[in-house]
């Protein structure tokens, strides 16, 4: 079967986890403009679908995600009628969009990076709400390397890290270590790679355990918060929190909680 043919994303349910693979290894699973329009149908998909609690994005190879196809920016592709200006513009809108799904989605979404993740694959680790890698991952924004600006990439990083440690990444374009990335904020945790999978997978079944309800609307208020002057966020949070304290979902957790007993939650 030609590569042509292969699915850009592979799908696979575990429980009610979602794992959505990457699936061009051999060119290193870049956020090409295909890749992103099925990776945000991806999303979409899981958003409307009730048996799907926890997304986790994770790729297949040597490279989690090496990023935009540069061939597809630099307007090497063949056949392609749009100007070279049109066709970075489509794909880094395009990229946006579908980045902000992620922080929209109302499910929790978890990156497992199994290995190195640059330039916009280092924005999707950056983009997802948790994110476990391997210990032997590496994490880069090379773009000054080539005489550009990993510009974009920055606007998720930079919301995750010190923005030191976020111009380090940018002005260097050095390799970092799962250790590093830790360090500055980029992970939560990096684990042996014989035991990724399963420490995601444990991670991302405690989460699906949980109300989805009280998920939805907590990502959302806290994504919102992050924008906001303190004062604002805080009323914003308590107004959020009220609502969630008199909610149905609320009694049942609670009610549990006395009894001793699983709680039954709602669906979204």
């Amino acid at each position: 079967m030609s590569n042509s043919a292969q699915p850009y994303v592979l799908s696979r349910m575990s429980g009610r986890v979602l794992w959505l693979t990457l699936n061009r290894p051999e060119a290193r699973n870049p956020l090409s403009s295909a890749m992103i329009s099925v990776l945000k149908s991806s999303i979409t998909l899981a958003n409307n679908d009730r048996e799907v609690k926890v997304i986790v994005i994770t790729g297949s190879g040597k490279v989690f995600s090496a990023g935009h196809d540069l061939k597809e920016m630099s307007g090497r592709t063949l056949d392609d009628p749009l100007t070279r200006e049109q066709r970075v513009n489509d794909v880094l809108n395009s990229c946006a969009d579908m980045m902000m799904s992620l922080v929209k989605s109302p499910k929790a979404i978890i990156a497992c990076v199994q290995a190195t993740a640059t330039a916009a694959g280092c924005q999707l680790v950056s983009m997802c709400d948790l994110a476990i890698a391997s210990e032997n991952a590496k994490f880069c924004t090379p773009g000054v390397n080539i005489g550009t600006f990993c510009s974009t990439p920055l606007v998720g990083i930079g919301r995750n890290i010190h923005r030191k440690h976020a111009m380090e990444l940018a002005l260097t374009g050095d390799l970092f270590s799962a250790a590093d990335a830790v360090r500055f904020g980029l992970i939560n945790r990096a684990v042996p790679t014989d035991f990724l999978l399963e420490e995601t997978e444990k991670l991302a079944q405690k989460i699906a355990s949980k109300s989805a309800i009280g998920i939805k609307a907590g990502k959302e208020a806290f994504y919102q918060q992050l924008e906001m002057p303190i004062e604002t966020a805080f009323a914003h949070a308590g107004a959020s929190m009220v609502a969630a304290m008199l909610s149905e979902e609320c009694e049942e957790g609670v009610c549990a909680f006395f009894d001793k007993r699983e709680a039954k939650w709602g669906e979204i």
